[in-house]
């Protein structure tokens, strides 16, 4: 099971003009704990970055699924509000409990085909609240090191 953070850094960076732009992104890592997830988007973030950069923010982020996109268009991370829906019959209650999925995609309609495609196996009736663009640049997974390696450098 994963256990999601996500981590905010912000950097200068140098555009072609020469002018020094200020830059905050957002990522989502995996990690057992605050500073585990620190530590790792240090990691994860210094073969990307020249000079320095700071960890402006850490919050726990409650993701039920994580669906990535292998396509080369598919850039964006999208928040998808799933609502399952089941009934008690002891209470004759209709039960909605909300869950929160992301999704790598392209746009919001191939962010709702992604969802389907991966929600296909599902047992339990489910409904599509909302389905929202992130900021959120790129998933740094547990075990999965998105640095380029030493072959790469």
């Amino acid at each position: 099971m994963y256990n999601w953070f996500e981590c905010k850094i912000k950097y200068e960076k140098t555009v072609e003009e020469g002018k020094v732009v200020k830059i905050n992104e957002a990522y989502l890592v995996d990690a057992l704990s605050f500073t585990e997830a620190e530590t790792r988007i240090n990691e994860e973030m210094r073969p990307f970055i020249s000079g320095e950069f700071m960890v402006s923010n850490i919050r726990r982020a409650r993701i039920a699924e994580l669906f990535p996109n292998e396509a080369e268009e598919a850039d964006k991370w999208y928040r998808c509000k799933v609502i399952f829906v089941s009934y008690d019959e002891e209470k004759k209650v209709e039960k909605r409990t909300p869950s929160t999925m992301m999704v790598q995609a392209s746009t919001v309609k191939d962010a709702w085909d992604t969802l389907m495609i991966g929600m296909q196996g599902t047992m339990a009736d489910f409904e599509v609240a909302a389905i929202t663009e992130t900021t959120i640049m790129d998933v740094f997974k547990m075990g999965v090191s998105n640095a380029p390696s030493q072959s790469e450098i």
